[in-house]
Formats: C-alpha cells, sequence, structure tokens
C-alpha cells in the first residue's frame, strides 16, 4: 500500500487511526479487524473493504434533534453538519459482543463522552433504541471516504453537553422545520452535510420522528437497508 502522508493531519485524530475497527461481510457478519486508517482508505474501500458503525440521534424532552458540525480537524467530512454522533465499535470484547447490539451500544455511550463531553451515566445503553441497519458507501475526497453497515440508535434524553472543540465545531437543537431549513441550505451548497444524515434524513428520519414514542413498530434488526 503506497504511504499516504499524515504530517499535514492533525495530530489527535491521526492518533486515532490506529484503532480497531470491525470488519464485517455485506450481512454484518464479523470476519475481522483493521485499523480505522485502513478501514477509511478510498483504495481499500474500492476492494471492499466494509466495517461496522453506528448514528445515533438524541431528542430532548421537547423532541429537538442534536446537531453536531464536525470540526475541521476531522479526517473525513471535516466542517459538515450531521446527527448527533457517528463512530465505530471497536474490535475488544465490550463492544463487539451482538447480543441486542450491546457492543454497539456500549460504543455509542463511549463516543457521546468523547465528542460531546455527556457523563457516562446520563446514556446509559439500556436507554438507546436499536431501530434498523443501513449499508452505504461515500467517499470524503480523493483517498479517505466511508464504507459502512451503519446501525441507527435512537435516544431521548435530556444531557449535560461539554463537547471537544478538536471532534465537534459546533452544536444546537432543531426542530423538524429548522432541519428542513438546514437541509435547504446544504441543497444550495451554503452549508454541507455528512453522506450518510443526508441518506438517513431522505430515506427515514421524518417518519421515526414523528414517532418518538412509538419507535416499535419501526425496529428490523433483520434488514440491511441497501442505499
Amino acid at each position: 500500500m503506497p504511504e499516504i502522508k499524515s504530517n499535514h493531519l492533525d495530530e489527535k485524530q491521526v492518533q486515532l487511526l490506529a484503532e480497531m475497527c470491525i470488519l464485517i461481510d455485506e450481512n454484518d457478519n464479523k470476519i475481522g479487524a483493521d485499523t480505522k486508517k485502513n478501514c477509511h482508505l478510498n483504495e481499500n474501500i474500492d476492494k471492499g473493504l466494509l466495517h461496522r458503525a453506528f448514528s445515533l440521534f438524541l431528542f430532548n424532552s421537547e423532541n429537538k434533534l442534536l446537531i453536531q458540525q464536525r470540526s475541521d480537524a476531522k479526517i473525513t467530512f471535516p466542517g459538515c453538519f450531521t446527527n448527533t454522533c457517528c463512530s465505530h465499535p471497536l474490535s475488544n470484547p465490550r463492544e463487539l459482543e451482538e447480543n441486542g447490539a450491546i457492543g454497539v451500544r456500549r460504543a455509542a455511550q463511549r463516543r457521546l463522552k468523547a465528542e460531546l463531553g455527556i457523563p457516562l451515566e446520563e446514556v446509559p445503553p439500556e436507554e438507546m433504541n436499536y431501530l434498523t441497519r443501513i449499508h452505504y458507501k461515500a467517499q470524503s475526497d480523493g483517498i479517505w471516504g466511508e464504507h459502512e453497515i451503519d446501525y441507527i440508535l435512537f435516544m431521548k434524553k435530556n444531557v449535560t453537553l461539554n463537547p471537544d472543540p478538536n471532534e465537534i465545531k459546533s452544536y444546537f437543537y432543531v426542530s423538524k422545520e429548522e432541519l428542513k431549513e438546514l437541509m435547504k441550505k446544504a441543497a444550495s451548497g451554503e452549508i454541507k452535510v455528512t453522506p450518510w444524515f443526508q441518506i438517513i434524513v431522505d430515506t427515514f428520519l421524518f417518519k421515526w420522528w414523528d414517532n418518538l414514542n412509538h419507535l416499535n413498530q419501526f425496529v428490523d434488526h433483520e434488514k440491511i437497508h441497501r442505499l
């Protein structure tokens, strides 16, 4: 593999590239592990390398969704607006556990603390709703991209926020109407949103948002939506 120069990248974000992600086949069966770096290189994605991920949507008691803007230090999709928290379970015993997607939910708890500073006790994995999975692929630039099966997690909770500026540039809660305005700005090129967020907004989000207290009807742990 050609050496990818990382000296122009953020030091803290480069350190995270050594984390071990969970490699899976197209049916989300674990087949191994590889570094976050290798999982996000387009040259490997083009050969079919696929890893497990999650996208968490956190709503407050007013049913507003917490949105973040990724920091400019992020290696993939810097400066893009996206849902509350998106990351990867790691290849370790706690986050590999598949029963009820508990490993993925533990990963979400870990990243909510790392990115947004939310105390662990405020976001217990047991209170996260695992709805379904989506499979998507997207390039960030000529070198980096995403190819994931993404577990969609919903949570309704008022939380304490203390974001890490190395992870997050800005954050705010939005109503449905405010999100629609944000997506119009993205469509006109005024702002950028992450591809997975665009996909979820376009296909599922508002239907689920309308039924925050009745999400059971949308739970589908069998199907992987290929988008």
